[in-house]
């Protein structure tokens, strides 16, 4: 008996010790819960489009803090439903759930169901990594008791709804609620919170915004889950099934759009608040944009061997900046070839050639030589115009005569004064310094040259791009930084620019962006072996500028400016005018 009893003393003691030796080991990296319920998160910037329709977000994003008396029942009922059941009757741990999910994972052979309960996914969620592994199930184990022990069921559900993830940065019910329905958390419908309840799951999975075929068939299953807990009738559930639809997804390729306005936030806003910025963008004007590039990339432009583009459409008056699309497909290339590549605009460039020689003191009525023309060796073609030996500036600019407009580049000074212009009218670029910058050598980007375009279109004022029109943070308006339109050249000379760049769509190289019943004015463009294709043209208060060509600068099948180009711009304008 003594030698039982001395046997049973040491179990006690090793299995004490053990006991203790495996607590050290499971708690030694344990946070201070404490100090986890703080909230730590990044930043958020919220872009909404002209209209306020949500664009895009980045960082986390918080709403407001719910409490759940504010809230309908059926938001915590859906939850518990779906993921917990016996949320009120256990205490952190659900010994049945566990049982039960052992017996279906063993029946199928492999993990297809959990039996962690809502406080022990709020135990993960709010102190623990990702790591799956026996020692942080302790972990979530022990946390979820101190949980149970330090709060009430009600102050549990609460910090679950205004804490857990549920897709696209949106921590809470709330932000998810404002950022998928647009409405907050206390105003969700019932089947809205079907949604909200079926994302802790799998957020990204089942994200509205991004998968909302899924969101929906996960919304159905916890709407069942509440038919068969009792919370709803079966009727109702179908009901409100039947009426789950989710609105459009912003402009599918606006990542461009909303890359570049993100740009210079530290700089144009800084400090690390929460940002709500309403941005410029035409959500309509864009989706025609992407449709219209689109389909041209799709047919014509395939056949002839242009892979990509980039459209811009810029509100001449100011510089706002209503769509931009930097490319064939935002997801499969994100680099924008509308603010960021800089190609030779070709032809394109000579409207700056001939506006430095208007301020030389030559008029639209004065005449050129289109005869062929040797600069040391270099002697610029004229394609298949056939030379008529002397004609209007005007006509000269219509009709795109390259020996012309060396000639007028040489008569206004050279290249220098032309670059000079250029830059004035906010077109930043790599300038040669010789006679053929006349034929666009220069590289500049898209964004840059219809910028310089702006100021033929309202009047001689160079306007500074701009994407954001109105600023939030910290539930204050903030001051947007941006510059006013300025004078850079004379109303008179920038009327006669605009009547010369209708002359080039009305009887030049730009007729195929001739829209019936509307003064379009506009330049076209092509490079060597044609390599790139341009226009920019002038509808009513609209600067908008196409570029066709490869990333890799490879030839396309003798694609013009005034081809593919135009017609794009015709085809955008005509649908925005519809």
């Amino acid at each position: 008996m003594l030698r039982l009893f001395r046997l049973l003393v040491l179990l006690v003691v090793w299995g004490g010790l053990a006991l203790g030796l495996a607590l050290i080991f499971f708690t030694w990296d344990l946070p201070r819960p404490e100090a986890a319920l703080v909230a730590t998160r990044r930043p958020s910037v919220t872009l909404e489009a002209a209209d306020g329709r949500l664009l895009a977000t980045s960082g986390d994003l918080y709403g407001e803090r719910v409490r759940l008396a504010d809230l309908p029942a059926y938001v915590p009922g859906a939850l518990m439903a779906v993921e917990d059941r016996r949320f009120r009757s256990h205490f952190g741990l659900d010994p049945i759930g566990l049982a039960r999910a052992a017996v279906t994972n063993w029946r199928a052979g492999r993990v297809v169901q959990g039996g962690s309960t809502l406080t022990q996914q709020l135990a993960k969620n709010l102190f623990l990594t990702p790591e799956r592994n026996m020692r942080r199930k302790v972990q979530e184990a022990l946390l979820a008791l101190w949980l149970e022990s330090r709060f009430t069921k009600d102050q549990l559900l609460e910090i679950y709804l205004n804490r857990v993830y549920l897709g696209a940065g949106a921590y809470g019910v709330d932000a998810a609620a404002r950022l998928y329905f647009g409405v907050p958390a206390r105003r969700v419908t019932l089947w809205q919170a079907a949604i909200l309840a079926g994302l802790p799951k799998a957020p990204s999975r089942y994200n509205p915004r991004a998968a909302p075929d899924a969101a929906i068939r996960r919304g159905t299953d916890v709407l069942e889950a509440m038919a068969a807990a009792g919370l709803i009738t079966e009727g109702r559930a179908r009901q409100e099934a039947e009426k789950m639809t989710l609105p459009p997804r912003p402009s599918g390729d606006a990542g461009w759009f909303a890359d570049w306005v993100q740009d210079d936030l530290a700089e144009s806003f800084p400090g690390s608040g929460d940002l709500e910025l309403r941005t410029t963008l035409d959500l309509k004007l864009q989706a025609v944009v992407e449709k219209r590039l689109d389909a041209l990339l799709s047919g014509p432009g395939a056949a002839a061997h242009a892979s990509q583009g980039a459209v811009l459409v810029l509100q001449a008056s100011d510089g706002a900046v209503r769509a931009m699309v930097g490319g064939r497909d935002y997801r499969q290339s994100p680099f924008n070839r509308a603010t960021t590549a800089r190609r030779q605009p070709g032809s394109a460039f000579k409207p700056f050639v001939w506006l430095t020689a208007l301020e030389q003191g030559l008029s639209p009525a004065s005449t050129v030589s289109d005869l062929p023309l040797n600069l040391g060796g270099w002697s610029p073609g004229n394609g298949r115009w056939r030379a008529r030996g002397e004609l209007s500036l005007e006509d000269a600019l219509a009709h795109s005569i390259n020996t012309a407009a060396v000639r007028v580049l040489l008569a206004a000074g050279g290249a220098k004064p032309v670059a000079a212009v250029a830059e004035r009218l906010g077109v930043h670029g790599r300038f040669s310094n010789d006679a053929s910058l006349a034929l666009g050598t220069a590289e500049v980007t898209l964004l840059d040259l219809v910028t310089g375009y702006a100021a033929f279109a309202n009047g001689g004022l160079r306007v500074t791009p701009y994407g954001i029109a109105r600023a939030e943070g910290s539930g204050r308006v903030l001051a947007v930084p941006l510059t006013a339109p300025q004078r850079v050249i004379s109303a008179g000379h920038a009327g006669e620019m605009r009547r010369m760049l209708n002359a080039v769509v009305e009887r030049g190289t730009g007729h195929a962006a001739a829209v019936r019943g509307q003064r379009i004015g506009g330049k076209t463009g092509t490079t060597q072996d044609f390599r790139d294709a341009w226009f920019v043209g002038i509808a009513g208060r609209w600067v908008i500028g196409v570029w066709l060509g490869n990333d890799n600068a490879s030839p396309m099948d003798e694609v013009q400016g005034g081809g593919l180009p135009a017609k794009l711009f015709k085809d955008i304008v005509e649908e925005m005018s519809g």
